[in-house]
């Protein structure tokens, strides 16, 4: 078992626990997600937020779950509210005695007074738009019952919207359904149904009483200048009397059977089973604490298209925003599958968007509302040949290459001759070259309005150190598929004494971001360069590799990651905050990100670093599991010290880098030259 536990002292700090997020995950895209103070501060926060066309469609259905204990004639309200005029009310938070993430599933444990505690934890189930509650009685035997009251606050709204109660689309219908209460929001919508039972399969007494909640406040929203609050309709409560030791269920679901208690009974038991599968029987390495919770976390980004289990497999770029990216899903599936024992999920992965390659280009995004794939993207392309590389050093699936070779021969193909976005290989130096006003194509993709924040229009550093590194792989593959390996030898060599000729600044010590930019070219210190470094093909002088690495220990390393930006720099910002323009603005420059710890500290393992230097590196990045979002890491960490965290609580690469660099560490080898690239200025 793997419990994150809040210490006491944070358990009486509203703040510290508005701050610190959970999600439960179904394996849909579909989540529950909320804050340890019970409150939520997002509009995507609730306890039902149901994936209808999975991994898309992401529709919230009921925003919470308030618990209410009476024993005698005294009753506990476990549920806390906050209003947008400051309002707390009720203040259940201050009766939690523990919050603790167990084994991935949050649990709350109250106090109610001489001895006796109620313990709830929450829970979906892997593979429905099924979210349930259990509530554990825990009392001396000869204490008197306690009688339980379910009250859920209900909508029917895309996750990314608010309720507000004068909608005149609203048209409440609540109907009892067998055991079951089916709730319709509006005409021509799908009902949802819910229902609670006690131990022995008995249905709570519902208690209609429908009305609405005003004005709560969503603070997380209001600080990423998404004001306004969202009101919520309680259709009732559901009545359940206990005895010391009985325990009670809600549950809410899509499916009117999935709501029975056939398939209530024993779920916990299962999804628990399930978990301890994905920590200890997946994977070549022994889960230690931290494995297993990355491990956990990563299972969380890895779900179906369809209901159906042969539907593909994909990657949820984050929680709770976003959806399937070509980009994310390729950087992180090594430490997603790969390192957790999870090729057939990774093979998925890998045609599902080969399926979906367009004029040679993988596509950038899955629209949450299902509607056509997005292309404008010029790196989801080339992480795909390093992707399916790293794939098949860990299986040899040869056959999943035969499968992909047509695929791969027209996605060069389009590259040298040209495709969207200008995207073309220029003969001048071989290089890769592409972008247009307005549009942004790399990895560093803020845009607000009209205007890209970092355009990098021209041929990126890490966009060529890939390109380079896909046409050698396809001159390696073109003998077993009876192709010639000259034309991408001969690209690739091209490439090569364009990458060294354009991209070094031997003066500075360190590789250009952008050259041929429409301003010229770019020498600013970013991140980006050590993508190319990483790569086993890199063109670079090791020696010159070494003085590149030197610099970005220098100015962009940090506890929790890259920066984006080096501090001195004009353009430097090194606060995460604000509103959308504000913190776009400050996206990618100077933020820090941790994934970028992935090509960081494979360049230095490359370069002749030790495991053991490289895995002191990760520790405090570890010990942000117990932040934020807990059991998962952070999309951004501020720049500037102490690196705040920020975006999205749970992000898949953030995640991934972690995990394969973890188990990827540690262990010493014996050194080769160590590179003077020491994790000096750390904690800058």
């Amino acid at each position: 078992m793997t419990t994150i536990a809040l210490a006491p002292s944070r358990l009486r700090n509203l703040g510290e626990m508005l701050a610190t997020e959970y999600l439960v995950p179904n394996g849909l895209a579909g989540y529950m997600m909320g804050t340890a103070a019970g409150v939520r501060t997002r509009q995507y926060h609730g306890f039902l937020v149901a994936a209808l066309v999975p991994p898309v469609v992401r529709t919230l259905l009921v925003a919470q779950v308030d618990v209410t204990a009476r024993i005698g004639d005294t009753e506990y309200a476990l549920a806390t509210h906050q209003y947008n005029d400051g309002t707390i009310n009720p203040e259940g938070y201050t009766r939690a005695v523990a919050f603790a993430l167990v084994d991935g599933l949050p649990q709350w444990t109250y106090d109610l007074g001489t001895g006796r505690t109620l313990t709830e934890t929450h829970w979906m189930i892997s593979g429905q738009n099924t979210a349930l509650l259990r509530a554990t009685y825990n009392a001396p035997a000869d204490a008197p019952p306690a009688t339980l009251r379910f009250t859920p606050l209900c909508t029917h709204r895309d996750h990314h919207r608010r309720t507000r109660a004068g909608d005149p689309q609203w048209r409440w219908q609540v109907t009892h359904d067998g055991p079951t209460v089916s709730v319709t929001a509006f005409d021509d919508a799908s009902p949802y149904f819910l229902a609670a039972y006690d131990d022995d399969d008995t249905p709570g007494e519902f208690i209609p009483d429908e009305t609405w909640y005003y004005h709560f406040r969503l603070a997380a929203e209001d600080a990423r200048g998404f004001g306004g609050g969202e009101d919520a309709y309680q259709i009732g409560h559901f009545a359940v009397t206990l005895q010391p030791g009985e325990s009670a269920h809600f549950v809410a679901a899509v499916e009117r059977e999935q709501a029975g208690w056939p398939k209530v009974s024993g779920a916990l038991e299962r999804e628990r089973a399930r978990q301890q599968m994905v920590m200890t029987g997946l994977g070549p390495i022994a889960a230690d604490d931290v494995t297993a919770q990355l491990r956990l976390a990563a299972d969380s980004f890895l779900v179906r298209r369809g209901f159906v289990t042969d539907a593909g497999t994909t990657v949820v770029a984050g929680y709770p925003w976003f959806t399937d990216w070509g980009r994310d899903a390729m950087i992180a599936l090594p430490g997603l599958c790969l390192t957790t024992g999870r090729e057939a999920d990774a093979a998925g992965i890998l045609r599902t968007f080969a399926a979906n390659v367009s004029e040679g280009m993988l596509p950038n995004r899955f629209p949450d509302s299902g509607e056509t794939a997005e292309y404008n993207t010029i790196d989801a392309t080339l992480w795909f040949f390093r992707a399916i590389e790293q794939y098949l050093g860990t299986t040899n699936d040869r056959a999943l290459l035969a499968d992909l070779w047509p695929t791969l021969v027209e996605i060069i193909a389009w590259h040298q001759r040209g495709t969207r976005y200008y995207i073309h290989a220029d003969p001048a130096d071989g290089l890769l070259c592409g972008g247009e006003p307005g549009v942004q194509l790399t990895w560093m993709d803020a845009k607000v309005g009209d205007w890209v924040v970092t355009p990098r229009i021209g041929k990126p550093v890490e966009i060529n150190g890939l390109w380079h590194h896909a046409l050698r792989l396809m001159a390696g593959w073109a003998a077993e598929h009876g192709a010639d390996a000259a034309p991408y030898l001969a690209a690739a060599d091209s490439a090569a004494a364009g990458f060294i000729r354009r991209f070094w600044d031997g003066e500075r010590g360190y590789l250009c971001d952008v050259v041929d930019t429409p301003s010229g070219d770019d020498p600013a210190l970013r991140p980006n360069q050590c993508i190319a470094l990483m790569l086993p093909t890199c063109p670079l002088p090791d020696a010159d590799a070494r003085r590149a690495l030197a610099a970005v220990t220098a100015h962009l390393l940090t506890p929790y990651g890259l920066r984006t930006l080096a501090p001195m720099d004009r353009q430097y910002i090194g606060r995460y905050a604000g509103g959308a323009v504000e913190r776009d603005g400050a996206y990618h420059q100077g933020t820090v990100w941790p994934w970028l710890l992935g090509p960081y500290v494979d360049t230095f393992l490359r370069l002749g670093g030790t495991r053991a230097q490289a895995r002191a590196l990760l520790g405090p990045l570890v010990d942000t599991l117990r932040v934020a979002g807990v059991g998962s890491i952070s999309e951004v960490f501020d720049g500037d010290a102490p690196h705040a965290p920020g975006g999205c609580p749970m992000q898949a690469w953030s995640v991934a880098a972690l995990l394969r660099l973890w188990l990827t560490t540690g262990a010493d080898d014996p050194p080769t030259g160590t590179p003077d690239v020491s994790a000096r200025n750390v904690t800058a």
